[in-house]
């Protein structure tokens, strides 16, 4: 699709030079029977430069082509105007090169602002003191000690910051259809803090695209379609600032070493079952860890709100191990689902792998 959308941005901008022939004697057009002045003729020699100067810039995967783009369309949808019985079928290409090139130009700006986050998380992480220093494993119930030793990351370098890529599929309701998405993420352990992106793919050319993010003890949550349109805005509320929580507090399962953390109490349950309580500013949250007999984590599971608004209603959200990978010789539960465990019934709404996982790597992907 990428090559047919180039070639219609090309065509369409070489097609405007006719009008500029035509209003310089350079060539017979009969196919423009309107008359065409000098002045006109070199706005349709702008219009060609501004669709192949964007053509250049999309094929290049450049930022600024969605700008040239859309100044091109308008500047052409006017001067088919002046002339609609002859070019009046063109207005169909400058409706096709908008409808890519302005959400195009809204991802440009949501990626922008993310950038501007990741940044921010990252640039903070470097002034603060190492959390392992302040807790040692031994202090831990046994079955979280023996996770550490199933997980290899005895004699490991303090984990201070981490950056991951993900793929997998999503989707927003039980019968829901499975949406593809990737994602990266980026993590601060000190001052426990994460931004994570994500785009998924709804249909072919459709998408939407996310964000969460989760500072100073409070969560915020914002997905768009199309790059323009909100379809959740949630930031700085009970429900949302627990659920980010939650989700900081399942996700250590990728990086053992920060369960040390100081704003994480453990309570051994049994052999192979501890209760983890997280408290960070002025939020709280808690749930459960499991492990296989020989120290392998099997799930992480908590009473999350379910929803949004204030119909949400607190569920249990299980976080399980599919599979495990060595990543810098740590052993990793690298493939993981979601489930929200409903009265109706099981409710998978995610399913993930992590493809690339780096810590202490302070720059964006």
């Amino acid at each position: 699709m990428k090559y047919v959308f180039f070639a219609i941005l090309l065509i369409h901008g070489l097609i405007h030079l006719m009008g500029f022939a035509k209003a310089f004697k350079l060539a017979n057009i009969e196919n423009i029977t309107s008359s065409i002045s000098k002045s006109a003729g070199v706005i349709w020699l702008a219009a060609t430069v501004l669709f192949v100067i964007a053509a250049a810039g999309f094929f290049m995967d450049k930022s600024f082509w969605p700008v040239a783009a859309s100044m091109a369309s308008v500047l052409s949808q006017l001067i088919i105007l002046m002339v609609w019985k002859d070019a009046r079928w063109g207005t169909l290409a400058n409706v096709i090169i908008l409808m890519v090139a302005v959400p195009a130009y809204a991802n440009f700006q949501f990626q922008k602002m993310v950038n501007k986050e990741i940044d921010a998380l990252l640039n903070g992480v470097a002034s603060q003191p190492s959390v392992e220093a302040q807790r040692q494993p031994e202090n831990l119930p046994e079955p979280v000690q023996q996770w550490l030793r199933k997980s290899v990351v005895t004699d490991k370098e303090p984990v201070h910051s981490a950056r991951i890529k993900q793929t997998g599929r999503m989707r927003t309701a039980p019968d829901g259809k499975w949406m593809n998405f990737t994602a990266n993420q980026y993590y601060d352990f000190n001052n426990p803090a994460f931004v994570w992106t994500t785009q998924v793919e709804m249909i072919p050319l459709i998408n939407m695209v996310g964000r969460d993010k989760f500072t100073n003890g409070e969560g915020e949550m914002l997905i768009k379609f199309l790059s323009l349109i909100p379809v959740v805005n949630e930031a700085n509320n009970e429900k949302i600032n627990s659920g980010t929580m939650l989700r900081y507090l399942g996700e250590l399962i990728w990086f053992p070493s920060s369960v040390v953390s100081p704003y994480i109490t453990w309570e051994e349950i049994d052999s192979q079952t501890a209760k983890a309580t997280m408290q960070y500013k002025n939020t709280t949250a808690q749930g459960i860890f499991f492990f296989t007999e020989d120290g392998d984590f099997t799930a992480f599971e908590a009473q999350r709100y379910y929803g949004g608004g204030a119909d949400a209603r607190l569920e249990k959200w299980r976080v399980e191990a599919t599979d495990y990978k060595l990543f810098d010789g740590v052993r990793v539960p690298y493939k993981n689902r979601v489930v929200w465990k409903l009265a109706e019934g099981d409710f998978i709404w995610l399913e993930l792998e992590i493809i690339s996982l780096e810590t202490n790597n302070q720059t964006r992907f």
